[in-house]
């Protein structure tokens, strides 16, 4: 998969952040893995709750609800295994950074188109995060997780760029997207330092 024609993320992660960062707290990487698929989850929650009116993102939605908690109930299972214990939820600064570009106020399409946007670069961003560990991870087990669940973000990501297209009328996607592509560029520049799947 080349992020540069299928996701169109502009920088891509430093395989050394694997190496450097993420092989010496595989307990801090799981728990900020696990909370940001229930922040997924909640996420979802939140668009069926504002949208109740369109059916086919409400199914779509309530399907990626469970697969997204399934998700999380999977990242648990292995923090268990390995003796470790669910922390608290960590803060996501790129998550919060890019939520600074969804537009306020400008009526409820612009609103949804973005919200779905927004969503669709986490998914992308999650994707090309974990293509990366599944090809740089020293272990055999956490690297076929991550492959099978870089397949499953980019369906996700396919699917609210499907929504969002479906859903507006004034709205310009692709031009709204490419400035979505443009923005996160410049956020991600921030990130690569932690061991957390954004940081």
């Amino acid at each position: 998969m080349s992020e540069k024609t299928i996701l169109k993320l502009q920088l891509p992660t430093d395989p050394l952040w694997v190496k450097n960062v993420v092989e010496s707290n595989i307990e801090e990487l799981l728990t900020d893995h696990a909370f940001c698929e229930q922040k997924a989850a909640s996420n979802a929650i939140t668009l069926i709750v504002q949208n109740p009116n369109l059916n086919a993102l409400v199914q779509e939605m309530a399907l990626l609800v469970q697969e997204e908690m399934d998700h999380f109930k999977r990242v648990h299972d292995i923090i268990l295994q390995r003796g470790f214990v669910l922390g608290r939820e960590r803060k996501d600064n790129y998550v919060n950074e890019l939520r600074k570009f969804i537009i306020i106020g400008g009526g409820r399409e612009a609103q949804l188109i973005d919200r779905l946007l927004f969503s669709a670069m986490i998914e992308a961003r999650s994707c090309e995060r974990f293509k990366v560990l599944s090809e740089n991870i020293g272990d055999t087990h956490l690297s076929e997780f991550y492959h099978e669940l870089m397949v499953s973000e980019a369906t996700h990501y396919a699917m609210f760029i499907r929504l969002a297209k479906k859903y507006a009328v004034e709205i310009d996607v692709e031009k709204r997207w490419k400035e979505f592509l443009e923005y996160e560029a410049q956020v991600i520049q921030n990130y690569g330092k932690s061991e957390t799947i954004h940081g």
